[in-house]
């Protein structure tokens, strides 16, 4: 089947192969024609990667036939990177289209221009949540004739606390509109909003609800907490060739491992939301041309990474929510390609593999960290092969052979092939020198889920050092939730929203994580404020031992909610690889 037999007008099927697409993947095969005939409400559900942008892309260019002054479509998406992706992909779609106008619009550029955009008249809009509800309390955007609401990557909404901001939105539009529902994974909040906002929506599912990619190889490494970062270093150097992604649960620990690869001659930038719209654009563009080796995301800053070569993506922590990891992985094997997805867990994270494996509905390998050997003889195979693949400009260096014939005369072959290798290759062999062994052994324990006394231990250990817990005097009963707490944090303070950790509600009072940094103005700003006319106090909690108690709050404020059974909402930001690291080694003896 081609673009051609879905139905699509030669317009945009003109430019689709413009692009050099000439058959529709799966998503696109079931979502387009229905898209294109029919008026009702629609979930398409398929692996990142897979081309769901085209899927609903496609048909919503295809359905303007004339210029618009009020947009007709509207794309709601949940990150600035992933705004302008799909805004691009539109404009690709629609260059043979004149009376097809699309405009991004997203916090962190200027709102005059977008303003001044949208008054000129445009058919499509592609916002973020925060920047749309600001244009429409502005009256600079009128939705009322909108035809066609597409919610892309509605999970990471809902995780990211744009719910409120939804249904704002959703209200501005006609109650005739289509809603088409867009996602990689299927979690009870998002069949949530198909309930809310959708009429009996047609469903179309890629393989099963939540599946992962078959093209990737997902592999796990057990490894204790102190040598994570020198783990991650000797899975980067056992894969020369790698081009990646590398993910962080928060901003700090984003940074501070980019910086620290940086240091250690390895090309690697940082992708966080402290950094400003240009300086995300520079290490974006670095990336995409390929200027850089590595990106050290958080969850947030990666959605709309849409680069097909990526070769493998590095779990430096496992996400908070499990629907994450899906979103990670997916970055790799793009296009039919296939990728890696790489995990570091400690000896306490087991049980977190056989939930995302249930997940994804694939299983890991397990796999051990390569030795000092095998990466040594991985890295010296591949720069030998650059080596050989290394073009000669004969006109060029023809003029300097005589004089560098005579340079080693006096030294034989082989002693002219040790020293080259040498020259390049001593940096490995004396970092690797004296290198042990990184692995971590898991014990019969390790396997299972942990018991509700480990489970208490391990959330103290993994607490981040760098967020202060903080005390909510309002819980469920009051009707708060992750996604209002959130938004009310963000609303007072103008944090942003990966800046906050952990949050539990609890029946009677919540509590939540948030930067250090932050403490004083938490305190001065969210204390007092008001939710559903409650008034919200803010206190920050004591590192206490959990009381027996278990609801009742007392003195035990510090007990981090841990010996209580509220919700969480957690942000943070093949082959066998065991058997490819001792054949490396083995090569390497010989």
């Amino acid at each position: 089947m081609t673009f051609s037999d879905l139905g699509l007008r030669s317009q945009v099927v003109k430019a689709v192969t413009d692009m050099g697409f000439e058959q529709p993947t799966p998503i696109q095969e079931k979502a387009i024609p229905h898209l294109l005939k029919s008026e009702s409400d629609f979930v398409g559900l398929a692996q990142t990667g897979t081309g769901k942008t085209a899927a609903f892309g496609l048909p919503l260019v295809h359905r303007i036939t004339s210029s618009q002054r009020n947009p007709k479509g509207l794309v709601i998406c949940p990150t600035r990177e992933l705004c302008l992706q799909i805004a691009n992909d539109l404009k690709d779609f629609s260059k043979h289209e004149k009376s097809v106008t699309i405009e991004a619009v997203y916090g962190g550029a200027d709102i005059r221009r977008q303003m001044t955009a949208i008054k000129n008249g445009v058919a499509v809009i592609v916002a973020t949540p925060g920047r749309l509800v600001d244009l429409i309390n502005r009256r600079a955007i009128n939705l009322s004739e909108v035809e066609c609401v597409v919610l892309d990557e509605a999970d990471e909404m809902l995780n990211m606390g744009f719910k409120e901001d939804l249904d704002h939105i959703l209200s501005a539009t006609p109650d005739t509109k289509s809603t088409w529902l867009f996602s990689a994974t299927m979690p009870k909040e998002v069949a949530q909003i198909a309930k809310n906002y959708m009429s009996n929506p047609l469903e179309v599912s890629i393989g099963t609800k939540n599946q992962g990619n078959e093209n990737i190889e997902h592999i796990y490494f057990a490894v204790k907490e102190r040598d994570r970062y020198d783990a991650l270093k000797r899975l980067i150097d056992f894969n020369p060739k790698i081009f990646g992604l590398v993910f962080c649960r928060t901003r700090r620990e984003t940074q501070q491992v980019a910086e620290k690869l940086g240091k250690d001659g390895y090309s690697a930038e940082a992708l966080h939301g402290d950094l400003s719209q240009a300086q995300r654009d520079r290490v974006m563009n670095m990336f995409r041309n390929r200027s850089i080796q590595l990106l050290v995301a958080t969850d947030v800053a990666a959605r709309g990474i849409d680069v097909d070569d990526i070769t493998h993506v590095i779990n430096y922590n496992l996400p908070d929510e499990v629907e994450n990891y899906t979103h990670r992985s997916g970055r790799t094997a793009r296009a039919g390609r296939k990728g890696e997805s790489l995990v570091l867990i400690n000896t306490r994270e087991k049980y977190k593999i056989a939930q995302i494996e249930k997940k994804i509905s694939q299983k890991f390998v397990f796999a051990e960290i390569p030795s000092p050997e095998a990466i040594c003889s991985v890295q010296l195979e591949s720069m030998i092969q650059k080596v050989k693949d290394t073009p000669v400009n004969e006109e060029e260096i023809e003029k300097f052979i005589p004089g560098i014939l005579e340079d080693f005369e006096s030294l034989s072959k082989e002693e002219v092939i040790k020293k080259f290798v040498s020259a390049e290759f001593n940096r490995f062999l004396d970092y690797y020198k004296k290198a042990g062994d990184l692995n971590a052994r898991l014990s019969d324990k390790d396997t299972g889920a942990p018991t509700k006394e480990r489970k208490q231990r391990n959330r103290r250990e993994d607490t981040d050092p760098n967020k202060t817990r903080f005390f909510v005097s309002l819980g469920e009963k009051d009707g708060l939730n992750p996604g209002g707490l959130l938004r009310v944090i963000c609303d007072a303070t103008g944090l942003r929203s990966n800046t906050i950790g952990r949050i539990d509600i609890m029946p009677a009072f919540s509590f939540f994580d948030a930067d250090k940094s932050d403490v004083d103005t938490i305190l001065k700003k969210v204390s007092g404020a008001e939710f559903e006319g409650k008034q919200m106090n803010i206190e920050v909690t004591e590192a206490k031992k959990p009381s027996s108690r278990g609801r009742g709050r007392g003195n035990n404020r510090g007990g981090d909610s841990r010996g209580f059974g509220g919700r969480s909402n957690n942000r943070g930001g093949g082959g066998n690889r065991s058997s490819r690291s001792r054949s490396s080694s083995s090569r390497s003896r010989r």
